[in-house]
């Protein structure tokens, strides 16, 4: 297991921390001495304090920030050099309304050539205003902050179109310092399917996003994150990043937010899986047990806490609790493995989107492709590149479908499909109904992934398909992972 550490320096010259980018209100904090119009409890009033410390914002004449003035293309064209260091970039622009001798020419220059600002047919317009909606753009161009993030700074103010103050300006600007100044300080390996990447602040809620994650993370030789990062229970700023399995004997160069940060080998441990065994007549499961020092991710993520039956625990740096240390089953979101009959050909099978531990288990379900099925009376062996499997082989053998009781209406789009047993784990996923009217119409539904409650689960109805009142229509199912004997539905 290899760790790494990496000094950063902040942006800016006092330290920030994350939690002021919530909604800002009424902080008991001291104005800035500089600025005598400036109050305690203004909600601007800690963004000003850190952005004069670091020189970013200056008032006018000595005292006066004028915090409820509309900022000017020209203020925000400064603040926004100074807080983000951009420099100008190729030949400076002709402007027809920008001088050499103004203040603002060098600061608009440079942030024109860093592509975060524009101007219009020959004009910067320096002294016009901008709405809500204009600042956050250019200052989330300048910080490569997410816009969605600056606007969470703003609160209840946030409202687009209105045009914003110096005050409201310096909120937006240093929510980005702080975005900008996280960095990764620490990372592991943990299991081929795993990263442990520390920050040096908490991650805003914006940037826990799948399309986030692998915009954010980008790794060489073909290494992507498959989900996203979960914040360790116990912890404040360490995240588990499922990526996709690593290859044995290859080094991998990462990087973040286009920063390159280091590099790591390969984990050649396997994490360590029970059995395998048959759950329907095309899926699988391979079982792993808490007992044996296995853990699924969502026994010690943050998100799970209080879902989870009792089973939540927090696992320190080095994923020990109480003396015992457990690997990890990070997110199954876009694995595959391989099963192989007994003198036949190598298959590829793909994980079951939520069946990592639904049934009070850790056994990730698998599905062979469309059409294929697990022929009764065959030996099967399992294998793949991120675990090893005690007891990899099973025979095959007759599993009766799912059956299909009743279908009721729950609204014009969706429906709620019951079956004659609970199947205790998630069998319906990735499944769908046909429902087929008098005169042939005929509507899919597919299951809505964890909507299941006990026997019954929602199917929504596809491409844009509603029920029309007063219809009956006969259910069947799509595919043979289910039988419907003269199961009907009359819409409403």
């Amino acid at each position: 297991m290899k760790t790494k550490k990496m000094i950063t320096t902040m942006a800016l010259t006092t330290a920030v921390t994350l939690g002021s980018l919530a909604p800002i209100h009424v902080l008991n904090v001291q104005a800035a001495a500089s600025f005598t119009d400036v109050s305690a409890s203004a909600p601007y009033q800690m963004a000003l304090e850190a952005l004069e410390k670091s020189q970013v914002v200056q008032g006018y004449g000595q005292h006066d920030f004028r915090p409820s003035q509309a900022i000017t293309r020209a203020e925000l064209a400064t603040m926004a050099v100074k807080a983000f260091q951009l420099q100008a970039a190729g030949q400076a622009a002709a402007w027809s309304d920008v001088k050499a001798s103004d203040w603002f020419y060098e600061y608009v220059n440079a942030v024109v050539g860093q592509g975060a600002m524009t101007g219009e047919n020959g004009s910067f317009k320096p002294n016009d205003s901008l709405s809500q909606d204009q600042l956050i753009a250019i200052v989330a161009k300048a910080s490569k902050a997410d816009a969605a993030t600056l606007k969470n700074a703003l609160g209840t103010a946030y409202s687009g179109n209105s045009a914003m103050t110096r005050g409201e300006a310096a909120i937006v600007v240093h929510a980005a310092l702080q975005v900008a100044s996280i960095q990764v300080t620490e990372w592991k390996v943990v299991n081929p399917i795993t990263l442990q990447i520390t920050f040096s602040a908490p991650l805003p809620k914006e940037e826990i996003d799948v399309e986030k994650a692998k915009a954010n993370f980008t790794f060489d030789n073909g290494l992507t994150p498959l989900n996203i990062p979960q914040l360790k229970s116990g912890s404040k700023s360490t995240y588990i990043l499922p990526v996709s399995p690593q290859k044995a004997g290859t080094t991998y160069s990462f990087s973040y937010k286009g920063k390159k940060i280091g590099t790591f080998e390969a984990m050649t441990n396997k994490i360590s899986m029970s059995s395998a065994q048959q759950v329907a007549f095309d899926t699988f499961e391979i079982e792993s047990k808490l007992e044996d020092g296995v853990t699924d991710y969502g026994n010690v993520v943050v998100a799970y806490q209080g879902k989870r039956g009792g089973l939540e625990f927090s696992l320190d740096d080095n994923n020990i609790y109480n003396g015992k240390t457990y690997q990890l089953i990070s997110s199954m979101r876009g694995k595959q493995v391989t099963i192989t009959p007994e003198n036949g050909e190598p298959i590829v099978a793909s994980y079951v989107p939520f069946t990592q531990a639904t049934d009070g288990r850790q056994a990730p379900k698998f599905r062979l492709p469309e059409g294929q099925t697990l022929k009764p009376g065959v030996k099967y062996t399992v294998t793949s590149e991120w675990s090893t499997i005690t007891n990899p082989t099973f025979t095959a053998k007759e599993i009766a479908p799912l059956q299909i009781q009743s279908v009721e209406q729950a609204d014009a789009a969706s429906l709620n499909v019951t079956l004659s047993a609970d199947p205790k784990d998630e069998l319906f996923a990735l499944r769908s109904i046909v429902l087929t009217a008098a005169d042939g119409t005929k509507l899919n539904a597919t299951y809505r992934l964890t909507s299941r409650k006990g026997a019954v689960g929602t199917f929504d109805l596809q491409n844009g398909g509603k029920l029309t009142p007063g219809t009956t229509y006969t259910v069947a199912p799509l595919g043979n992972w289910a039988t419907a004997t003269n199961v009907t539905l009359t819409a409403k």
